[in-house]
């Protein structure tokens, strides 16, 4: 993802989205997306003035609808260039007075077919996708064989891993770390301290499943922590490994980075939005 382009559209829109939200407060209505996407045609979530994103391909969609009486669009945070979402949210600021379901279905028409909206909602003025967001999980797919349909959603790991070593480790991560080692300089983000609330790793066949709970993720860290937690289950990372990580900024862990073709958004949760207890595979092997 070029992060120059990426920074400098979202200045110039926070910028613009300003004069147009004191404007236009009172005739504008603010509707709550949920999307789902298959990431592997785009350039991550957020628009870019010279690639093709999933915010920038909704966008176009709605101008051709709403045209001049278009506001906004503002998702609840980023996911980069190959990952998937199941249930992104994003709330979309239009002067109209279509219906929700409308709206869902006149996008969806327009859409291709890797772009999805799963529901359209009224919402309150004062809502706010990324700011009252609470909670986000994001769901990890490794695959332990070679599949011929599984490609753009998993990770083939040919080796054989030691799932219980993984899941031990993993709680390493739960509770309120500096993740400064699993993550690039981003100059969006103010702080490299993030609150895990929990992992939680299943095997489903000839799929390892890893799903991690936080407050917030920031760049590439998702990726990283299953980067890392794939080196413990081939036996070249120990627990003390990871400590050592969490403790003091190290660049190795970036060679571990696991590909983005696995890592799907799962949800984005809200005051008074639960959990999904099981963990649930997004396609067979």
């Amino acid at each position: 993802m070029k992060k120059s382009n990426r920074n400098n559209w979202s200045a110039r829109n926070s910028k613009n989205y300003q004069k147009k939200s004191y404007s236009d407060k009172k005739i504008f209505s603010r509707f709550k997306l949920f999307i789902e996407y298959e990431g592997t045609r785009y350039s991550g979530w957020q628009k870019q003035e010279n690639a093709k994103t999933i915010q920038g391909t909704i966008v176009k969609a709605l101008n051709d609808i709403f045209g001049n009486d278009f506001v906004d669009l503002q998702g609840s945070g980023r996911t980069d260039s190959g990952v998937h979402a199941l249930s992104q949210i994003a709330h979309l600021d239009a002067k109209t007075v279509l219906a929700p379901e409308i709206i869902r279905m006149k996008l969806n028409d327009l859409l291709p077919h890797d772009i999805n909206i799963l529901e359209v909602e009224k919402a309150s003025q004062n809502f706010h996708a990324r700011h009252d967001a609470k909670t986000r999980s994001y769901l990890y797919q490794i695959s332990k064989r070679r599949t011929a349909f599984g490609k753009n959603y998993v990770w083939w790991i040919k080796d054989k891993l030691d799932f219980k070593k993984m899941e031990s480790v993993s709680k390493l991560f739960i509770g309120m770390h500096d993740f400064s080692s699993f993550s690039d300089d981003d100059p969006e983000e103010k702080s490299t301290k993030v609150l895990i609330d929990d992992i939680q790793i299943k095997e489903e066949d000839d799929l390892i499943l890893i799903r991690i709970v936080g407050s917030h993720f920031i760049w590439k860290m998702v990726r990283r922590i299953v980067g890392v937690l794939v080196e413990v289950g081939r036996g070249r990372k120990t627990e003390n490994d990871i400590l050592g990580y969490l403790n003091h900024k190290s660049v190795e862990v970036a060679k571990y980075t696991a590909p983005p073709s696995g890592l799907f958004l799962e949800r984005v949760l809200y005051e008074g939005d639960k959990l999904f207890d099981r963990i649930t595979s997004v396609i067979k092997i």
